[in-house]
């Protein structure tokens, strides 16, 4: 009896780097002997021993922040700590009014943060979900079924169709054995196992002798010898992969940091240089300088930017949303704006993800199939001519051999085609409806006797029928060489003819190189009273009927939206699980490759880290990739500056699309533990929805590049007028309080309003932008200075005019704010075309959220200035006619150089270029 070998056992709670043994690469026996398994299964008593010694076979729970914490963390913002200092300051001052409005400000902050935020990470739970929840082993030379995180190392585990395997499993015995592992690996197709080992260096999709736990048996059964579990197994690995990943900031909340810094910095020394200049120079009292102080940073703070950010990103979250696109964290919207590279999958995104026949071969013609997937809507053309199956016989004779050596149905439910069987009969099926056959009525005329299954070991399918007339009928289906080994005929023009061999080889290797998968028909008539089909019936005698080549087509929209990617200055490259002969044929189609140049797995293996770096910005195309090498092509195209965004569907994405920029994961064919790493979910898994997605990304980048140019000259016109009245020794013609209800106010207002802006023309004819370029240019700093000075001179100029004529200190000051609302309103309407001229009818009255925000302001600003409790919580008070005249013209004065100003630099670039 083998028995455990010390050395093979890791020590509890040790997890043992899967690949550390190479269970693929070792016989059977060496397996059975290594893990301690023996044919008739583990005792209870060895199962127990192990399971104490191994431990559960789950995965660890992930890490998950409460929600208090995540609430308190929305507090960790620089801008909002100088808010908390100015609360604690007027409160310490008994000012409470103005200690509540800001305190307010503060929370209402957070909250918006604590709920846009959403759900938690949940990659890791997602992928703890994908192991089975049962397993059937052999222990004690009996059949059970148990809890899968029971099983232990040793341990006998019987599959069938239909079973998540539950462990890594060493198999031991396979008939007809195939294993759908494009969680792992990304493979579309089932993987046909077998028992014999592989070379130590074999990539994880061609490790035939391996059952990898989360992935599913679709065909045939199997029994494997359990090696690895829990966190060992290579799911396992893919976890603990995840927990390592850091999750990078978007470029935007870079951006905003660095801006957040930059402005905390300048805004502290300018309150204290305005304190100490105003308790030196004019001997100000220590209360009246904290309160002078303490205005001037609350009116420098953008507190409405934090806000209007949010809305803007999640009205950008909407617009992606009716264009496929599910966003789960909101700054991922504004980074699809500045992507440079994205890196997508091949099967399901670029591809469909359906088989279909593109290829036809008989003994006399070669026939093109048009059409998509599984829906039976195409044509047969030969030389781009197109043709029906009755003008051919042989066709015709093909198309009914593959609805009757099927077993798959294709059925309509909503417009839509679904497939009920494999995807090689429904790729045949099909073929057979585009031929203008009832497959129904085939069936009925030729129903099936009796059936040989496919079967790994003989490579083929036979069926037998028999008409209503008592004619027999044998059809066999399967490799193409192995069906030319049963042909001794071929048929041609509706007659037999001797089989030309080299003929068919020919289109063999022509198909090959194609990157097509070739499947081969024939048949023969047997005798009425044949009712069995046995091997010996099909070894010899056959009719080759066609040969078909088949593809997972490229979607005819994505080859569209890969050009417009390129055409923004975006790289696109494939990374792909698959051969590389068919990653190099599908990319063909896309105009990916320099030269048609694939780089395997295995090839990246054998590279530098310099040379790694180098060839993840030149090659476009990879092939063979393991869930380190996607992760590794992320970060080398990150190291140079790239922001990437990466497509995936498999647990295998998972590692890469956390580190991303920005995951995308596919929303039907797609694992929850690839849609939970992401930031996107493609509800349609097409690549032209992240095309789309770039767009309306640029275009919220845009948006929010607006509503920051509104909202930082109130800000600085605010600061300077206080500064302005410190300096000059005057009365502050804006408290604290009326500070905080202009930035709110018009924040929510006057900001969101740009949020709706419709994208731009030429929006995806221009570079992305660069990562690290701030985010107000030079120019743009230059219109927010202009504007915050014509700011200052129209409210301290208008206040000191009120005095100037005898009004109350509240009444000039109340006049002071109106003009800086006012101000902003017809500001906003320069901001509508940065650039180009706003008094067009498009650009004054071509905005219905433009215009329902300036009619919201001006109704808060009468409220503000007449309702009786908001003169005791605001200290305003009414004001006359003649002063609303005086706002109404120094707004229009603002509008009126702002244009000006817009027409010089129209001119001033004009002359440049």
């Amino acid at each position: 009896m083998a028995v455990l070998q010390p050395n093979n056992i890791p020590e509890s709670g040790s997890a043992r780097p899967p690949g550390e043994q190479p269970w693929h690469a070792i016989s059977v026996d060496a397996a059975m002997e290594s893990r301690g398994g023996k044919p008739s299964g583990l005792t209870a008593k060895e199962a127990r021993e192990r399971l104490a010694e191994y431990g559960p076979n789950r995965l660890p729970p992930p890490k998950s922040r409460s929600a208090i914490v995540r609430f308190l963390a929305q507090f960790n913002n620089v801008l909002l700590y100088v808010l908390v200092g100015a609360a604690v300051v007027t409160a310490l001052l008994g000012h409470w009014i103005d200690t509540g409005v800001i305190v307010g400000v503060v929370i209402i902050n957070a909250i918006v943060g604590f709920i846009q935020e959403g759900k938690a990470e949940k990659a890791l739970e997602a992928i703890h979900d994908m192991l089975s929840p049962q397993a059937r082993v052999r222990r004690g030379d009996r059949s059970l079924t148990v809890p899968a995180e029971t099983l232990v190392p040793g341990d006998i585990v019987l599959l069938q169709s239909g079973d998540r395997v539950p462990a890594d499993l060493r198999l031991l015995e396979t008939k007809s054995l195939q294993i759908q592992e494009s969680a792992l690996t990304g493979e579309s197709e089932a993987v046909e196992k077998a028992t014999e080992p592989v070379a130590r260096e074999t990539e994880l999709g061609d490790r035939t002798p391996m059952a990898y736990a989360g992935t599913l048996v679709t065909y045939g059964k199997g029994i494997g010898v359990a090696v690895e579990t829990a966190n060992r197994t290579e799911i396992g690995r893919i976890s603990s992969m995840l927990t390592e990943v850091q999750t990078l900031p978007t470029p935007l909340l870079r951006q905003i940091a660095v801006f957040s810094r930059w402005l905390t910095l300048a805004i502290l020394v300018i309150a204290a240089a305005t304190f100490v200049f105003g308790l030196l120079v004019y001997s100000y009292s220590l209360n009246d300088m904290f309160m002078a102080a303490v205005g001037l940073a609350v009116a420098a703070i953008p507190e409405g930017l934090p806000p209007v950010m949010t809305i803007t990103l999640a009205i950008g979250v909407t617009r992606m949303a009716r264009r496929n696109a599910i966003i789960r964290r909101l700054p991922a919207v504004e980074t699809l704006g500045s992507v440079t590279v994205i890196c997508s999958d091949k099967t399901g995104t670029l591809t469909r993800n359906e088989l279909m026949v593109q290829t036809i071969v008989t003994a006399r013609q070669l026939y093109t199939v048009t059409g998509s997937g599984y829906e039976p809507v195409g044509e047969f053309r030969i030389d781009d001519e197109p043709v029906t199956a009755s003008q051919y016989p042989d066709l015709a004779a093909a198309a009914q051999a593959t609805i009757l050596c099927n077993d798959a149905e294709l059925t309509e439910l909503e417009g839509s085609w679904h497939l009920h069987g494999n995807p090689t009969d429904g790729a045949l099926l099909t073929v057979g409806m585009k031929a203008k056959l009832d497959v129904a009525f085939e069936r009925r005329s030729q129903p099936r006797t009796d059936l040989i299954p496919f079967e790994s070991v003989h490579k083929f399918m036979a069926t037998l029928h028999h008409d209503h007339e008592g004619h027999g009928y044998i059809y066999v289906k399967g490799a193409p060489e192995r069906i030319l080994e049963m042909c001794a005929l071929q048929r041609s023009n509706g007659e037999d003819v001797p089989l030309d061999i080299d003929y068919w080889l020919e289109r063999i290797e022509a198909l090959a190189s194609k990157a097509q998968r070739v499947i081969a028909i024939a048949w023969r008539s047997t005798e009425p009273s044949h009712l069995q089909l046995r091997f010996n019936d099909i070894e010899t005698g056959l009719t080759l009927i066609a040969m078909f080549g088949l593809i997972d087509p490229p979607r005819s929209d994505a080859i569209e939206a890969v050009s417009k990617c390129q055409n923004a200055g975006i790289q696109v490259k494939m990374i792909t699980g698959d051969h590389a002969t068919t990653a190099r044929a599908v990319a063909a189609h896309f105009g990916l490759g320099k030269d048609h140049r694939v780089l395997t797995g295995k090839e990246l293996d054998a590279l530098s880290e310099d040379e790694f770096v180098a060839v993840a910005n030149d090659a476009d195309i990879f092939a063979r990739t393991t869930p380190e090498h996607k992760l590794r092509l992320v970060r080398a195209l990150q190291t140079t500056g790239h922001v990437v965004a990466m497509t995936g569907d498999g647990v295998n994405d998972a590692p890469a699309l956390k580190r991303a920029d920005i995951g995308i994961a596919m929303g039907r064919k797609g694992t929850e533990a690839a849609k939970e790493a992401a930031e996107m979910v493609l509800t349609d898994d097409n690549f032209a929805s992240i095309m789309h997605a770039v767009e309306e990304g640029r275009t919220v980048f845009d948006n929010l590049k607006k509503s920051i140019l509104v909202l930082l000259p109130t800000s600085i016109g605010e600061a300077l007028t206080i500064l302005a009245a410190v300096l000059l020794a005057q009365a502050l013609p804006i408290t604290p309080v009326q500070i905080l209800w202009i930035n709110m106010i018009t924040a929510v207002t006057l900001g969101m309003a740009l949020a709706f802006e419709p994208t731009e023309a030429g929006v995806m004819e221009r570079p992305p932008r660069s990562p690290d370029a701030p985010i107000l240019s030079a120019f743009l700093t230059w219109r927010i200075v202009f504007v915050s000075m014509l700011l200052l001179v129209g409210t301290f100029g208008l206040f000191k005019l009120e005095l100037a004529f005898g009004a109350s200190l509240d009444a000039a000051r109340t006049v002071a704010v109106n003009t800086l609302v006012a101000g902003e309103i017809v500001y906003l309407f320069n901001c509508r075309r940065i650039t180009e001229k706003s008094w067009t009818r498009d650009g004054l009255f071509g905005s219905r959220p433009v215009l329902i925000a300036v009619a919201l302001v001006i109704g808060f600003q009468l409220l503000f200035t007449y309702l009786p409790v908001m003169q005791v919580l605001f200290h305003t008070t009414p004001i006359d006619f003649e002063a609303w005249a005086r706002i109404i013209l120094f707004a229009l004065c603002l509008f009126i150089l702002v244009e000006l100003e817009k027409a010089a630099t129209r001119r001033y670039r004009s002359r440049l270029t």
